[in-house]
């Protein structure tokens, strides 16, 4: 899960689009699971009997907290079981229903979603990437050094407010977009393309895979606190670097659990066996953005 904020018009939402593109290669079952979802909400194409992409979902913030969660007279998946194994995609985050956000806070936990009616209770799997995007407040400005923002202190706290403390804990990665300035457009940078970036995930991928096959689980986003103590072994300076975080950050228990994971996926995108130091240090810069903007 990840979260990006900064001003308007800096990339985040061409960034989040373009997350499909560098997540591992689907595999068979999770093709056949993908296709049951989206067969039962009656929206697989008759051309196409089953779904070999991961999906992107983005729905509108002004879908229903019904629709995101799934129900209905007959209960059907909502959004975050058709973004099943792919990613639920929520642009400019704060304009949603506080409601319909807090709802996702037990499925981005369990990783499944039980609706109850009359006739009977309905789980559906929603084991999805949660990618969302925001701006600092509602002109967009706040902080920045190009632009004053207009916005007055009790606007900017209510648009921040939106977001839960406990939904903002289940972010793992928190980014803060810079903006692009004119000089820099013309610059030749080398960057890595899509497919090179996926070549390495889908090696991390497979790292894990084999890692994990006696746990009955197929990624560093499924350890529990039981696994973590036995694949995330910390030598005394990462100790030293998380204890001196959690203390000044204010970390909950959580985030330092997430933090470990975090830094566990960045050694194997790395080929270390080991987590060390730099991957710690790393990890805690991805969970600042709570503490420079939601700062009670």
């Amino acid at each position: 899960m990840s979260a990006d904020s900064d001003r308007p018009d800096h990339g985040k939402t061409m960034i989040a689009r373009r997350i499909p593109s560098i997540l591992p290669d689907i595999s068979f079952e999770e093709s056949l699971e993908i296709t049951k979802i989206h067969s039962v909400a009656g929206l697989l194409k008759q051309d196409s009997p089953i779904i070999t992409t991961r999906p992107f979902r983005s729905p509108h913030h002004t879908i229903s907290a019904t629709s995101m969660v799934g129900g209905g007279r007959i209960p059907k998946p909502g959004e975050i079981s058709l973004a099943h194994y792919g990613v639920l995609f929520l642009d400019e985050l704060p304009e949603f229903h506080k409601h319909t956000l807090e709802v996702l806070r037990g499925p981005l936990e369990d990783g499944n979603v039980t609706i109850s009616r009359i006739g009977g209770s309905f789980t559906y799997p929603c084991d999805f990437m949660f990618v969302a995007s925001m701006n600092p407040c509602p002109c967009g400005y706040y902080g920045s050094d190009q632009k004053e923002c207009t916005c007055t202190p009790q606007a900017i706290s209510k648009y921040i407010g939106k977001i839960s403390g406990p939904l903002l804990d289940r972010i793992d990665i928190q980014i803060e977009v810079n903006p692009i300035y004119y000089e820099k457009l013309g610059d030749e940078i080398e960057t890595e393309n899509s497919q090179t970036i996926k070549e390495r995930v889908n090696k991390a991928r497979k790292i894990q895979l084999a890692r994990y096959q006696t746990e009955k689980i197929y990624s560093n986003a499924s350890l529990t606190p039981k696994l973590i103590q036995k694949y995330c072994k910390l030598d005394k300076p990462s100790k030293e670097i998380l204890r001196i975080a959690f203390e000044k950050l204010g970390l909950s228990a959580r985030a330092y659990t997430r933090i470990l994971k975090v830094a566990r996926t960045i050694a194997d995108l790395e080929g270390e066996e080991y987590l060390n130091q730099n991957h710690i240090a790393e990890a805690i810069q991805y969970r600042n953005l709570d503490k420079k903007y939601w700062k009670n």
